[in-house]
């Protein structure tokens, strides 16, 4: 099968490479990963000046409930009241949020960049995170990483450019070439890996292809040694339990598919990873036992495993797809240039001419929301994370579409909000500096038009976004994604990152 260009010089996610080859319940529950978060949980910079949002609906993300016409008063960058008999100093900016309702900033757990490959330069990165920004993204995992990435975390911290906190990846660790990808074909070549990307400074070390036998016993106890964290892809032949035992962050639900045949099951094979493109392993979902698959997530929350699972992006991948109208009414539809989305198109056409049932492949979708269902009644936690720019959509704005499909899985919205935003902070360490709407916290805030606990879709009607205190009003966001848009077009200059 032939990649297209786009896709080799990305090799970002599981699914643009597919396309182009053709509070939960129980968190008493909750056991922690046995190697510790990253560290500087505040990587933002903070806004002098005091600010006051006034008579808002806040949805402190504590509880279910919501703080009716209170007051949110913000000082250098800095949650410092909140309330209905705050008083407003002398002096300080009044924001007017009658009828509005405020959560915090949003975190998406898994995106990538345009500008990752040579398709967009990297100078487009700036105006790409103000894409994220404009969207409500307060916090992003940059899910493959590049040094230019980590001079973007860096300049994000120092506030020269206005963007989202950073969480930066590895470079991928994979057993054959592809660009952005560390390769390693040894266990000796794995351990030094490991250590090279944890002295670069890098958040994670990502896994991806080809990462089996003695190279992920490898690859898990030095990273254990390290103290860094092992996420992204599982083989089956890795399998989830072995993943589980290791306490690595497992992406797309990969390998519950194959752990979850019946024991009479004809095949061992079924649609994680590139399995998706072989039309004999659809009829693999005909054997698959709920039973086992309920029982690996319990494994899973009882493992401590933090779960990505991506429902978005690969359920409308290999699944359930947009028709021609709705994927060009989507917001983001307009932001993808040209020779980007021709690709994507001709991909997908390619891989919706496929002789698989459209019936078999629904049921890939129900089995999927099924499991993340279940992973939140068993007391796992969930994140939300949009896998773009992928499937012909944008960063940004696949995170509004990929909370709506939490909730489509059976998630209550508050469950998903949770999943893009206490959980996210949790996760890092940083649930004391953002995450939740408390004094002391980060001033990471988005304004919405609606109550999202009544209808999640409401994250997506944004009058205004503060991120470490600095105020962002909807002219400004609308700005921003012009000016991103521009970028990764090529149609305006961007500003310059610095080589590392």
């Amino acid at each position: 099968m032939t990649l297209t260009p786009l896709a080799l010089r990305r090799a970002v996610s599981f699914s643009l490479l597919l396309l182009t080859a053709a509070p939960a319940a129980g968190l008493s529950q909750y056991k922690p990963a046995a190697t510790p978060p990253p560290g500087e949980p505040s990587r933002g910079a903070l806004a002098r000046g005091t600010v006051a949002i006034t008579g808002v609906h806040v949805i402190t993300m504590a509880d279910e409930r919501v703080v009716r016409d209170a007051t949110v008063l913000v000082r250098d960058g800095r949650i410092a009241e909140v309330g209905r008999n705050v008083k407003v100093p002398a002096g300080a900016r009044r924001i007017d949020g009658r009828g509005k309702y405020l959560i915090p900033g949003l975190a998406d757990m898994h995106t990538h960049l345009y500008s990752d490959g040579d398709a967009v330069p990297d100078s487009a990165g700036p105006a790409e995170l103000g894409v994220m920004l404009a969207n409500g993204i307060t916090a992003a995992r940059l899910m493959i990483g590049t040094p230019e990435q980590l001079v973007l975390r860096r300049q994000v911290k120092e506030g020269a450019v206005v963007g989202p906190q950073l969480w930066v990846a590895s470079p991928h660790f994979a057993s054959e070439p592809s660009d952005n990808a560390r390769v390693v074909t040894t266990p000796e070549e794995v351990r030094t890996a490991v250590r090279e990307v944890k002295a670069a400074g890098y958040d994670f070390v990502k896994v991806t292809f080809g990462i089996t036998g003695a190279l992920y016993e490898a690859l898990t106890e030095e990273a254990r040694a390290q103290g860094i964290r092992v996420v992204g892809h599982v083989e089956p032949a890795v399998g989830v339990r072995r993943a589980i035992a290791a306490g690595q962050q497992i992406e797309h639900l990969d390998a519950y598919m194959e752990g979850a045949l019946a024991d009479s099951a004809p095949m061992r094979e079924s649609l994680t990873q590139f399995g998706v493109y072989k039309p004999a392993n659809w009829a693999s979902l005909d054997w698959i036992d709920r039973a086992k698959l309920k029982q690996l997530a319990v494994e899973t929350a009882r493992g401590g495993i933090w779960t990505v699972p991506t429902l978005e992006i690969f359920n409308r991948a290999f699944s359930i797809p947009l028709s021609d109208e709705e994927l060009h009414a989507l917001p983001d539809w307009d932001m993808i240039p040209n020779r980007i989305r021709g690709p994507y198109v001709r991909s997908r056409e390619k891989y919706w001419s496929a002789p698989v049932p459209r019936e078999r492949r629904a049921r890939y979708a129900e089995l999927r929301n099924a499991l993340v269902k279940d992973i939140a009644d068993a007391g796992g936690k969930i994140m939300a994370g949009s896998d773009s720019p992928d499937l012909l959509m944008a960063y940004g704005f696949a995170l509004h579409r990929e909370l709506a499909h939490l909730v489509r899985a059976g998630l209550t919205p508050y469950q998903a909000l949770l999943a893009a935003t206490r959980n996210p902070a949790e996760f890092l360490g940083a649930e004391r500096e953002w995450g939740s709407i408390a004094p002391g916290r980060r001033a990471d805030l988005v304004l919405l038009a609606a109550n999202p606990l009544e209808d999640i879709g409401a994250t997506a009607r944004i009058e205004g976004v503060m991120a470490g205190g600095r105020w962002l009003e909807r002219a400004e966001l609308d700005r921003m994604i012009a000016e991103g848009s521009r970028a990764i077009d090529g149609r305006a200059p961007a500003a310059t990152v610095p080589t590392p």
